[in-house]
């Protein structure tokens, strides 16, 4: 079952990854385009365009000229003044950042209304010549591109024929472009005497940065073309716009004279900003007064706008910078006019999926079959590599490759695939631990696992507990079962045993045959170790006589266990050799608690505690056994038995027993005293062996053992 759940596992982590980055690719959420546009952001930062001449001039509206000639709006005889300037320089195209909406409210005409003049003063004004014919005029004869707005509001469509004209090469893309209902626009005569007329608008990021203008807009049932697509046509002196779409009508690419610009699936190109250069700007009071040598100009596209802060046309650039609406446009077009067009082509995506899916396959296999600070390792290197990839692609070959939603693909795999193999060693872990526990005591385990370093061979002194237990008479019973089932009752009557012994954090030292060795306060110190030493001996004793009193009573001569428990000084530590040692103690007392066992068998008794232990168990209810001199030793042992709640109906009352002990211990007991007290309780062992040591001679409690 375990080796099915981790090779599941391992099958089922590239699968999730491979879903993962499915997932993600698919669902580009929000917080990813806006990291996206981050990288892109620094990729502009780490290498802005470098401008290769200026192909395109800023006549500016700024704020010294707006304070030499007065505030904005302008008379529009001004306006024809800055046309007929620019057309003297023969300048290849001029467009207006401006939409011209309404009548100059400077005209004579107007002037002689909101006067109230008097005539002949009111015809002579009027008689004057308009400044909207004369802005119309200059506007006619010279290469002048108007701005319009559109809107998503429902309203007015523009009325005028185009002097352009589309070409498709491939389905009509209109239902992918940015969409909009209404617009406003040039006045008539403005916009019949342009050259062409061309959308100011910006669709900016969500964080307000402008990345990308629209070249094709959607406007009611019409294309409508921006104002550097307008700019860019009539500065070739071209008539077509040809739109390259793919089968299912996305823009892919669009054609202006003899200029190929790489569309997104809107409509837009991404601009490439170069930091701003003030020479790219000319103030408009200079040109007015003669100040701006011709050949300056000639040639150049013109647009005219304004970098006055009132006049708040400002947007924010990837660059950090906040920027004239203006300077946005001659972006656009100077990276157009110089080569250097940035682009996400239409297979970055797919490209981008693939490595995705390809990277966060490997992850997933790299994290399940190998160490984490191995395929942490790998995985940074992959990460390192990717983002050089896209570094490389934009500086060399001005590409944008998103290169964040792949690298979150892999950390988010990554961390999965760590986390499932987290969980796969620490299940692995937990199944060697239950495995090893079988083996040794968990406490021993635990042990091993906190404190590695205590593998050591070697030893230290210290004081423990030590039970142990002994079955009687399981070789008869081994005779008279079929072995499988006298294994079957021995194995349930040790796996019971040991439970008991790990309930109270003892460590199993050994089993022989049908005999356990237990021991407290080791590996782990325990202050308490002798009363629990006690209390598992006697939980240990109530569990036997119930185990023996029912395989009995089914007629199953099943044998009484018998316990010895004592404590002393012992080295503890791992003993054997470098192939192999052992983990117990080694001492007198180790000695002692298995000749306590064994004497039971003399005494009559299930249970011998010796007073080193029970010099620690303040509460515990025993009787004095006497003072044992066990065999090959010198030194007498003060033993005791514990009273035990299933048998003290058998045992003599404890005060009267201590008092004829107590007696003995005097040497003032005589046989007859224990008969008396033995013939009320004849199942009660020490009344009965007292009573034959007292009918032998012996006269005190000291008790000398001739046998193990």
């Amino acid at each position: 079952m375990h080796k099915f759940s981790i090779q599941s596992a391992n099958v089922f982590l590239p699968i999730a990854a491979l879903m993962l980055a499915l997932a993600i690719l698919w669902a580009d959420f929000t917080p990813l385009q806006t990291l996206r546009n981050q990288l892109f952001d620094q990729y502009q930062h780490g290498s802005a365009r470098h401008s290769t001449g200026l192909a395109v001039q800023i006549i500016d509206i700024d704020d010294e000229s707006l304070a030499r000639l007065g505030q904005w709006p302008w008379p529009r005889t001004r306006l024809a003044a800055i046309i007929n300037k620019l057309q003297e320089a023969k300048v290849a195209a001029i467009g207006f950042d401006v939409v011209f909406a309404e009548a100059d409210h400077s005209s004579p005409q107007a002037m002689a209304e909101l006067w109230s003049l008097q005539e002949p003063l009111k015809s002579a004004l009027t008689a004057l010549p308009n400044h909207d014919t004369i802005f119309a005029q200059s506007i006619k004869t010279a290469p002048v591109v108007l701005g319009l707005t559109v809107r998503r509001e429902t309203g007015p469509e523009p009325q005028s024929t185009p002097q352009y004209r589309y070409v498709y090469a491939g389905p009509e893309p209109s239902r992918w472009l940015h969409s909009f209902q209404s617009a406003i626009v040039a006045l008539p005569a403005f916009e019949h005497a342009a050259s062409g007329n061309g959308a100011l608008n910006f669709i900016p990021d969500q964080d307000g940065v402008v990345r990308r203008i629209p070249l094709l807009l959607r406007l009611g049932n019409k294309l409508v073309p921006s104002l550097d697509a307008e700019v860019l046509r009539v500065a070739q002196g071209g008539q077509n716009y040809i739109i390259k779409t793919l089968a299912n009508g996305q823009p892919d690419t669009l054609r202006i004279g003899s200029f190929t610009i790489p569309l997104t699936e809107h409509g837009e190109a991404w601009i490439h900003y170069a930091k701003p250069d003030p020479a790219r700007y000319l103030s408009a009071w200079k040109l007015l007064a003669g100040q701006i040598p011709a050949p300056t100009l000639k040639g150049k596209m013109i647009l005219i706008g304004s970098s006055a802060q009132g006049l708040m046309d400002l947007r924010f650039s990837p660059l950090g910078q906040i920027i004239p609406g203006v300077e946005v446009h001659a972006q656009m077009l100077e990276q157009i006019s110089s080569g250097s067009v940035l682009q996400r082509p239409g297979w970055a995506r797919s490209t981008e999926s693939i490595i995705s899916l390809l990277g966060a396959l490997a992850i997933g296999l790299l994290t399940m079959r190998f160490r984490a600070l191995f395929a942490a390792s790998i995985t940074l290197i992959g990460l390192l590599i990717l983002q050089l990839l896209g570094w490389y692609t934009f500086r060399q070959h001005a590409l944008l490759l998103d290169t964040v939603t792949p690298a979150l693909i892999f950390i988010t795999t990554f961390t999965l695939g760590s986390l499932i193999h987290h969980w796969q060693s620490e299940r692995k872990q937990r199944w060697i631990k239950q495995a090893f526990s079988r083996y040794v005591s968990p406490n021993r385990v635990s042990h091993l696992i906190a404190n590695p370093d205590s593998m050591a061979l070697g030893g230290r002194r210290q004081e423990c507990s030590f039970i142990f237990t002994d079955l009687a008479n399981f070789t008869a019973l081994m005779e008279k079962l079929d072995p499988a089932d006298a294994v079957a009752l021995l194995n349930d009557y040790l796996d019971q045993m040991i439970a008991i012994a790990f309930k109270y954090e003892g460590t199993l030292d050994r089993i022989v045959g049908d005999a356990l060795a237990i021991m407290f306060s080791a590996p782990v110190t325990q202050a308490d170790h002798r009363s629990r030493a006690l209390n598992c001996a006697l939980e240990m004793d109530l569990f036997a006589s119930d185990y023996s009193a029912a395989l009995n009573a089914r007629g199953t001569p099943f044998g009484i266990t018998r316990i010895g428990i004592h404590s002393g000084e012992v080295i503890v530590g791992n003993f054997g050799g470098r192939t192999l040692f052992d983990y117990r103690a080694l001492g007198d007392a180790v000695n002692t608690a298995s000749r306590l066992e064994s004497v039971n068998k003399h005494l009559g008794t299930t249970i011998c505690l010796s007073q080193a232990t029970l010099s620690g168990c303040s509460h515990a209810e025993v009787r004095p056994i006497g003072r044992l001199i066990l065999k090959g030793k010198s030194q007498p042992l003060q033993v005791f038995e514990p009273v035990t709640s299933q048998r003290v109906a058998n045992y003599a009352p404890l005060e009267q027993y201590c008092k004829l002990y107590q007696a003995m211990v005097d040497g003032a007991a005589t046989a007859n005293d224990f008969n008396q007290l033995a013939q009320q309780y004849p199942q009660d062992p020490l009344l009965t062996l007292h009573l034959d040591r007292l009918s032998k001679g012996e006269q005190s409690d000291l008790i000398v053992m001739t046998q193990k």
